[in-house]
């Protein structure tokens, strides 16, 4: 069983005969933007009518010695923690984990009675073309705005914004000015958190994941923390919810997912329809 084991698409191919699947049944990696991809290329297929339902999302492991290993010796890890946004952040720190949506189209959906839990009204990727490290705040800021434009949406409509949020140096700042640039004077009213602060950084996953939160947020009301920020960069001086959660009506949210290689993913959601 090695390489069934090691072999990307082994999961969602253990996924497709655990229940069934029939159709396109494939793993995407593009870093930590793959989960993001993934839920991009499955709302295509419905949207074009190569698919009623669509299990997307993603799953990943860096808590291995290859992983660790390769990670530090970029410098990408932190010793004492993950602090996005925070003047005292030195690195990421690595996780495990999933997340996992399932997209249909409207009419399937009330065809067989589901709860729709919001809509996903558009996406937009685009990659760096420049560094495999370095992030790029032009393509990054791209990627917002093809999203915004797919979702048919003005910047003013998002109302939390779910952040890549590495905590890593540039990262973080390079974000901050990505946003700053989509969103104008707006960035200054939007809740951007990270949550990866809690759950670390899940590489393929994260993009998963950070749906789920938006989603689960918009449920609550509530916007999740960025947790150990007791003192914000001077540069990244946007609202990122430190430490403590808040309640807020949430009409519309962004995911933000940007994986090493400049390869970069965005989402927005917005109210299931009536």
């Amino acid at each position: 069983m090695t390489l069934p084991r090691l072999v990307g698409s082994s999961a969602p191919a253990h996924i497709g005969i655990e229940y069934g699947v029939k159709g396109p049944t494939y793993g995407i990696c593009s870093a930590g933007a793959s989960a993001a991809h993934a839920i991009s290329v499955g709302s295509d297929y419905i949207r074009h009518g190569l698919a009623d339902v669509a299990i997307v999302g993603g799953s990943d492991s860096m808590i291995t010695y290859g992983s660790m290993l390769a990670c530090q010796a970029m410098r990408l890890l932190s010793p004492q923690g993950c602090f996005p946004f925070s003047a005292k952040r030195n690195g990421t720190v690595l996780a495990e984990g999933a997340g996992v949506l399932v997209l249909e189209s409207e009419r399937h959906a009330s065809e067989r009675g589901a709860k729709m839990l919001a809509e996903l009204c558009g996406f937009g990727m685009t990659s760096d073309s420049k560094d495999m490290i370095h992030p790029d705040i032009e393509a990054t800021s791209e990627a917002m705005r093809l999203a915004l434009d797919d979702a048919n949406l003005e910047p003013t409509a998002i109302d939390y914004l779910n952040a890549c949020g590495t905590a890593t140096i540039l990262n973080d700042l390079n974000e901050t000015k990505a946003i700053k640039n989509v969103f104008g004077r707006h960035a200054y009213n939007i809740g951007v958190s990270s949550t990866k602060s809690m759950h670390g950084h899940l590489m393929g996953a994260s993009g998963g994941i950070e749906a789920v939160a938006c989603l689960k947020a918009m449920e609550a009301g509530w916007m999740p923390p960025t947790i150990g920020l007791d003192e914000n960069d001077p540069q990244c001086d946007l609202d990122y919810v430190p430490n403590v959660g808040r309640e807020k009506k949430l009409t519309y949210t962004m995911s933000n997912s940007f994986g090493l290689g400049g390869l970069n993913a965005a989402l927005v959601f917005g109210p299931p329809p009536k």
